[in-house]
């Protein structure tokens, strides 16, 4: 899926259908993720694009990315600027209704638990607040006053924030929080490196410089080779079919998995939630799904600094055990958030709350179009035991 654009047009991807997203990141790294940036390529095919300077180094859309997004001056790090909503509109900036379905969410996780004396509110790739400012207005005093949130973000706090949100570059440390952790649109921005087969049928890991000249790399092995056989198959010989064609495109998202473990891990009980614009094993796209967006355009993927440098999520290669998968239409329907219109009756006695409900129902049609983002997929991971499983299809209600 492309990402919502700022000026509200729903961008197209470019190679998929017209879909939706896009948010800022936090970090999420673990041991075992490969890495390193490299100056030198290994023994490849020669540069798709003869002209790239020179001197630019090549390294694989992981490292490259890492740089561009969130190293000194990137796109998500550097200071002042409008921040994501400058560039594009998630569920978030969409409608105050998806921080009031994340509300409701939080309270059914907060029965669940038992109400506890702490109740934590994780926002992962929490941009500039504005999913924790509008879940802190929509729960009831009661609820509030006991709720603990916090924003992992490596972009600095903004200015003017609510003083009860913990901004913070890193996430919690593991097992030490109760509640529920959202990552909306975050792992779409964990960056990843990406295969491509070459004229053998063999995939080989994709080198690029920072104006997004790409040559072709080693061999894709090891663990990252796995991780494709198994979630992205189409991108991998296969001894009883024919090979895949040459420019055959994965992205091989192990990073990820790893990076949502982790989030998964902050919690000691709980709920943790990643809504994102994904795909599952059995239609992976054939030529990936890398991406840019800039001031509320869809851009070349170039890994200057310049864009933001997104793709979607093999979400079903991130869940755990007892993990859900939905979409987010179906989410929000469980959650309350509905796009159907008010009775006619009620433009009679009260224009101006039918005016109002009418407005609603139209950011509910937004958030929940199949086409858009309700096309979205939700993954929900119980942490710390089964008490917070099936809160969205177990038709329980607050």
């Amino acid at each position: 899926m492309g990402r919502v654009t700022a000026e509200g047009r729903r961008a197209a991807g470019p190679h998929g259908a017209a879909e939706a997203g896009g948010t800022s990141e936090a970090p999420a790294t673990a041991a075992d993720e490969p890495g390193g940036a490299t100056d030198t390529p290994p023994a490849g095919p020669s540069d798709t694009a003869a002209d790239a300077p020179a001197d630019t180094p090549w390294r694989t859309w992981r490292d490259a990315a890492e740089q561009a997004l969130y190293g000194p001056n990137g796109f998500y790090t550097r200071p002042g600027g409008p921040g994501p909503a400058g560039h594009f509109r998630t569920s978030v900036h969409a409608s105050p209704l998806y921080a009031g379905a994340v509300a409701t969410l939080l309270r059914r996780v907060d029965a669940a638990l038992g109400h506890p004396d702490e109740l934590a509110l994780v926002d992962v790739g929490a941009g500039r607040g504005e999913l924790l400012t509008g879940v802190l207005a929509a729960l009831p005093e009661e609820v509030a006053a006991r709720v603990r949130p916090y924003a992992v973000e490596r972009a600095p706090r903004p200015q003017g924030l609510d003083p009860r949100i913990d901004w913070r570059a890193a996430l919690p440390a593991p097992d030490s929080l109760t509640g529920l952790l959202f990552a909306n649109e975050w792992l779409d921005n964990v960056p990843l490196d990406v295969a491509e087969t070459d004229a053998d049928g063999v995939p080989r890991r994709v080198l690029v410089r920072a104006d997004g000249t790409e040559r072709l790399g080693a061999p894709v092995d090891g663990p990252d080779a796995d991780w494709l056989a198994r979630w992205w198959p189409q991108a991998v010989p296969d001894a009883a079919g024919p090979r895949p064609a040459p420019g055959t495109r994965a992205e091989i998202g192990r990073p990820r998995d790893a990076a949502w473990a982790r989030a998964v891990r902050t919690l000691r009980a709980g709920l943790a939630v990643t809504a994102d614009y994904a795909h599952r094993r059995a239609d992976r796209p054939p030529f990936g799904t890398l991406t840019g967006f800039r001031a509320g355009r869809e851009v070349p993927p170039v890994p200057d600094g310049s864009c933001d440098i997104t793709a979607h999520v093999a979400l079903d290669a991130c869940a755990g055990p007892g993990a859900e998968l939905l979409t987010q239409r179906a989410a929000l329907h469980a959650l309350g958030v509905s796009g159907g219109r008010p009775p006619l009756s009620l433009a009679a006695t009260d224009p101006a709350g039918y005016l109002r409900a009418l407005g609603r129902a139209g950011e509910a049609a937004e958030l929940t179009d199949p086409a858009g983002l309700g096309g979205f997929g939700w993954l929900l991971e119980p942490a710390g035991g089964t008490a917070c499983a099936g809160l969205l299809t177990s038709g329980r209600s607050d």
